[in-house]
């Protein structure tokens, strides 16, 4: 029976140990907040760690989105979700064994767990017919073999054989007073039944309706436990047999199954996420995926982190596009503050990891290069612990980029050198740049100087646009077009509120008094 995992396969592309942090980038391109969406509510599968292991192959990229389009079919997912719960449903009721007090009361709950378990596991490989990808249905081979092997045949029979003869047994129970004696049925009149029919013309239909069952509660009182005692010693052969059938079965969950009702819901969980995208219109596409740079692009893409906290004011995001094509490399993104350049830059890092987790992705049309390594150069804010000033940090953390990164590396930069000056923010962009071009790896950077749009024929411009009658609002588009020179002149307007709507602001109306600019 072949089958490692429905994330990965081959065996031999899993790390030895799951990965419990995010990887260092996740924060800068708002991944943290992304995945916390995605995995809430399903605090007990542990998800999360799937999502920090990209994968570096594209056949297992392939793989996964072979199982992702599998789960597009309501039906199997349907299936899915029903062999979810019931799995969970199990480890309620082993839960519960553990919890419960009377031994006997444990035993009956651990008999109730393996016969749902064998239940749920039948139907799973006839759940499973429609579909089509290799991980799913190499996984139903191994159910369909599993389910056919004797050792869980036998065990399933016998747990029924159990359960039917503890539902045969028949018992009276007599109280007189304080004292409750428990007897052999020996076809005595079910008083219970003459009660019900004694009473049924005063019922009302609003009336809830309780049934006792012994076993049913959480928990036992002390006196049911003794009645039970009591009937385990009228039927001895029956409860000695329980008893073996628990202490020789504690293991009986196959580790495989186990194993596919924890990673099916990395797959179910985003779908979950992305369906309420969909629903308000955002197009999800699953993209090509490649080794290569010669062409890249993505269209109607978005920030996934944006769009599910927009979704709570029922608003979605401005879409953007790129195209990329052999020689360009880097993308130079200016204009003005506030208007989409950081959430681009942010979505061109998001597209390419989920892409490299083989799950679909933003956009309506996407060609995506599969990383060996993705790295993020954000502004921090200075640390007194390392001692260094805000200028020397950006270098030491871009010259560690650029000693890691590889040509199948992506790149994405925000606002570096922003506390120098400018002069030797470009001479100092510049030489990043040259290096980032040598080593051909793919890089968006959003800054204030328009001279690295046009460094070379790997380097394009992408500037985010206003709203052509009204400069003061940004329309949140990014288009390809030549850098207006005008980016850095608006930062500094911005900086020291000398931009049209802020010096409207300060200019008195006649009769007023001036409001000073700040620092006089």
């Amino acid at each position: 029976m072949r089958f490692h995992s429905v994330l990965f396969p081959d065996a031999s592309l899993r790390s030895p140990e799951e990965k419990l942090s995010p990887p260092p980038f996740f924060g800068d391109l708002n991944l943290d907040q992304v995945v916390a969406a995605i995995t809430a509510g399903k605090q007990e599968y542990r998800l999360a760690p799937f999502f920090y292991e990209p994968l570096r192959d594209l056949d297992a990229v392939e793989f996964r989105q072979e199982v992702m389009r599998d789960l597009e079919d309501r039906p199997l997912l349907d299936n899915i979700r029903m062999f979810a719960r019931n799995m969970a449903l199990v480890r309620q009721h082993l839960a519960r064994q553990q919890a419960a007090y009377y031994q006997r009361q444990k035993e009956r709950w651990f008999l109730d767990a393996l016969e749902l378990y064998g239940d749920t596991v039948e139907r799973l490989a006839e759940d499973l017919s429609r579909a089509k990808s290799r991980g799913i249905g190499a996984f139903r081979d191994y159910v369909t073999q599993y389910t056919s092997s004797q050792r869980f045949t036998l065990l399933i029979a016998e747990a029924r054989r159990l359960k039917a003869e503890l539902l045969a047994i028949r018992y009276t129970i007599l109280i007189r007073g304080a004292r409750v004696e428990v007897g052999c049925y020996r076809g005595e009149a079910d008083y219970g039944a003459e009660l019900e029919t004694a009473f049924a013309r005063f019922r009302q239909d609003s009336v809830q309706e309780y049934t006792f069952r012994s076993g049913g509660a959480p928990e036992m009182n002390h006196v049911e436990a003794r009645i039970l005692d009591g009937v385990a010693n009228l039927h001895p052969d029956t409860f000695s047999k329980l008893e073996r059938f628990v202490a020789a079965n504690t293991d009986f969950q196959d580790a495989v199954i186990v194993a596919f009702d924890r990673e099916i819901q990395f797959y179910v969980a985003y779908l979950e996420y992305i369906a309420r995208l969909k629903e308000a219109g955002l197009n999800f596409c699953y993209p090509i995926v490649s080794a290569s740079h010669q062409e890249v692009y993505d269209y109607q893409g978005f920030d996934l982190a944006l769009a599910g906290s927009l979704l709570e004011e029922q608003l979605v995001p401005v879409c953007n596009d790129f195209h990329l094509k052999d020689p360009e490399r880097i993308i130079v993104v200016s204009g003005p503050n506030q208007g989409g350049k950081t959430t681009f830059a942010r979505t061109f890092g998001q597209l390419h990891y989920l892409a490299s987790l083989g799950l679909p992705v933003p956009g309506t049309r996407a060609r995506l290069v599969l990383c060996d390594r993705l790295f993020t150069h954000f502004e921090r804010t200075e640390q007194m612990t390392n001692l260094r000033g805000k200028l020397e940090d950006d270098l030491v953390r871009i010259r560690d980029i650029l000693e890691a990164a590889t040509p199948r590396s992506i790149i994405v930069i925000n606002e570096i050198f922003a506390s120098t000056a400018l002069r030797d923010a470009v001479v100092l962009s510049k030489k990043i740049a040259s290096a980032i071009m040598k080593l051909g790896s793919l890089c968006v950077w959003v800054t204030f100087i328009d001279e690295l749009a046009s460094l070379d024929a790997a380097t394009i411009s992408m500037v985010s646009t206003v709203a052509p009658h009204d400069p003061t609002r940004r329309t949140f588009k990014i288009i390809r077009q030549a850098a207006n020179g005008l980016a850095y002149a608006l930062s500094l307007a911005e900086k020291y509120r000398l931009t049209y709507s802020t010096l409207r602001e300060r200019i008195p109306d006649e009769g007023s008094s001036p409001v000073p600019p700040p620092g006089f």
